[in-house]
């Protein structure tokens, strides 16, 4: 098996890149069975379509400048003060205007997780502190070295559920953790950009009792769950004076009028389109975990809608990466990702037939024996 790791469509960091793949791949964008990207495998609700249809014609006008109507429906939706939220042009942003109206000298991050926490702090000036997730805790760090690092950082990054092992950490655990980050004074982001594919009853957030730790902020993402990743859509709640210091230095108009029409319409969408797409993930994750076990792929148990798993020797991500994108496939490789090893990959959870035929490909490229070997 060939050693050359380096990803061949993660060249911006992160998955969904299907022009990188064509170009790699020799294939139109739109020909890639895509699983390198999160994103709900329903499509968008159907009342979006309908509202970026007859709001069309709103492109003549500037948006909304302080996204009123998306933040009095959220409000409701969260039982939250207006006051408290801020709306970005996708979670990034959010986590962008953070660490600009924050401030941190000194950022945290739990190994292994989305880059941007890295990226953007260090874009921004700040140093990085990590620990890391251990294997045993399915890459959950221990909450011993998650405190340590509250206690010498101004802000610290936690995925709730986290990317890409897909996991929370338990309720008991994050409330210990945000009354900490009162007592140390410092910054405690939920990034929950996942958390819409876990049930309701299964959702370990602080959303209902933030206003007890002034420290902890939320982001959350509306692109994933509702499939507009073209759009941008996310927000976060935090108390007001985090919301005025990031409102102080968000562009003008970050946020497009399209955008706000097509998240005012997902949550007017119902529950229908909600109980559809986590009936759907908790069949096809399970189908999924069988499956490519079966195959003799190591698979975290995640909670959302994408799977870390590890390849069986001597494939690393690299070459896998390739052999699936040259039958069409994508790949997240995850063999970048701090704390994980060369053969770590990710895999979205889509529906039903493209599984099925992800789980074909993935056999058919494991049981080659002669495939990239040099």
């Amino acid at each position: 098996m060939s050693d050359n790791n380096q990803p061949l469509i993660e060249v911006y960091g992160h998955g969904g890149d299907v022009e990188t793949a064509a170009a790699a791949f020799g294939r139109g964008a739109s020909a890639f069975l895509d699983y390198s990207a999160n994103i709900n495998p329903l499509g968008p609700p159907q009342g979006v379509m309908a509202a970026l249809e007859e709001g069309m014609s709103a492109v003549i006008r500037y948006p909304d400048p302080g996204h009123r109507e998306f933040k009095r429906l959220l409000a409701e939706e969260l039982d939250t003060e207006a006051r408290r939220i801020l709306v970005g042009n996708g979670a990034a942003e959010c986590m962008a205007l953070l660490l600009l109206g924050l401030q941190p000298r000194t950022v945290g991050v739990v190994d292994p997780c989305f880059s941007e926490y890295r990226e953007l702090s260090m874009k921004f000036g700040s140093d990085i502190r990590s620990v890391c997730g251990l294997p045993e805790r399915d890459w959950r760090a221990d909450k011993a070295d998650m405190m340590e690092l509250i206690a010498c950082t101004d802000l610290v990054f936690v995925g709730q559920p986290n990317n890409p092992n897909g996991v929370q950490y338990s309720l008991e655990d994050i409330r210990d953790l945000a009354a900490y980050a009162v007592q140390e004074g410092t910054w405690l982001v939920l990034d929950e950009a996942f958390i819409d594919f876990i049930p309701p009853e299964d959702r370990q957030t602080l959303m209902p009792e933030l206003q007890d730790y002034p420290r902890t902020i939320i982001v959350r993402s509306m692109t994933k769950f509702y499939a507009i990743p073209g759009l941008r859509l996310g927000y976060t709640v935090a108390h007001p004076d985090v919301i005025r210091a990031m409102a102080g230095k968000q562009v003008t108009w970050s946020v497009n009028g399209l955008a706000l029409l097509a998240g005012e319409a997902c949550l007017g969408s119902g529950r229908e389109y909600e109980q559809d797409t986590l009936q759907l993930i908790r069949v096809e994750r399970e189908k999924l975990i069988h499956g490519l076990r079966a195959l003799g792929l190591d698979v975290t148990p995640g909670e959302a809608n994408f799977l870390l798993m590890e390849l069986p020797r001597p494939w690393n991500a690299g070459t896998f990466q390739q052999e699936m994108g040259r039958r069409g496939v994508l790949v997240r490789s995850c063999a970048m990702y701090p704390g994980l090893g060369e053969r770590h990959i990710r895999l979205a959870v889509k529906d039903a037939g493209s599984n099925d035929r992800l789980l074909a490909i993935t056999a058919e490229v494991l049981g080659n024996p002669s495939a990239d070997a040099t």
